[in-house]
């Protein structure tokens, strides 16, 4: 494992700023949306508080500590691939994918630990799509582009690395 300082650079300052949009905006929507919603974009995006106590489209309900353990092994497994990633220019998107990863996972971990739940609060009611919050953001954004950085960015000489460990 390359424990360097540059990476736990990167790592930190993605997670610290990331981590605390993400828990300020959870503060502000359980504040400010406890008894309504607020509609943004009339009959497109709106602010709605949902305390939700299971996964994405509200699948493993009530299942709170299967999910914290779950995600915390998660977090430590990407980690520990992240310091494994050579210390190149060519890995930083890779580096950066993984970091706002795991920024999204600690985000919605500490809710689980904190309140048994995450606070989810952003809704496109446009699509009906399944409300949301910015650690989910972070996890689907960098998700996606982990996918098109494999598919067509990363060849596979540039993991040799990883098959050498």
């Amino acid at each position: 494992m390359k424990f360097t300082r540059k990476k736990l650079l990167i790592l930190l300052l993605v997670l610290l700023p990331g981590v605390l949009l993400d828990q300020l905006t959870k503060i502000a929507a359980r504040k400010h949306l406890a008894t309504k919603s607020k509609s943004l974009i009339k009959d497109v995006l709106e602010l709605r508080l949902l305390h939700n106590s299971g996964a994405v489209w509200g699948s493993f309900q009530n299942s709170t500590l299967m999910l914290t353990v779950v995600s915390i092994i998660l977090v430590i497994a990407l980690l520990y691939f992240y310091f494994k990633i050579p210390d190149e220019k060519k890995m930083m998107p890779l580096m950066l994918s993984l970091a706002f990863i795991i920024c999204g996972a600690i985000g919605n971990i500490i809710d689980r630990i904190v309140f048994k739940y995450v606070t989810d609060f952003i809704f496109f009611s446009l699509i009906n799509f399944p409300i949301f919050n910015v650690a989910d953001i972070y996890v689907t954004c960098a998700t996606i582009l982990l996918a098109l950085l494999i598919i067509f960015y990363y060849k596979d000489e540039d993991f040799e690395w990883k098959k050498k460990q």
